[in-house]
């Protein structure tokens, strides 16, 4: 059973991790055409900041590594 659930944990994280990196290049892209305001960008970078602090923290409660949670998709 706890294999089971640090499994799942391990998934689940993967999952976000997945997201977080998707929505982190995707502000990058937006940034850089000049898609938004200095606000939009100071938001996007404050929630990208403490999303990374809080899958750090949970990383470290859960005992996992950025490579345990780490899928190479190549370029995206």
């Amino acid at each position: 059973p706890e294999s089971v659930e640090k499994g799942l944990v391990t998934l689940v994280l993967t999952i976000v991790e997945l997201l977080r990196q998707l929505m982190e290049r995707q502000a990058i892209r937006r940034v850089e055409h000049g898609d938004l305001s200095d606000e939009q960008i100071e938001r996007i970078g404050t929630t990208l900041m403490l999303l990374e602090e809080r899958m750090a923290e949970l990383r470290e409660h859960f005992d996992l590594t950025p490579e345990d949670l780490n899928i190479d998709l190549g370029p995206l």
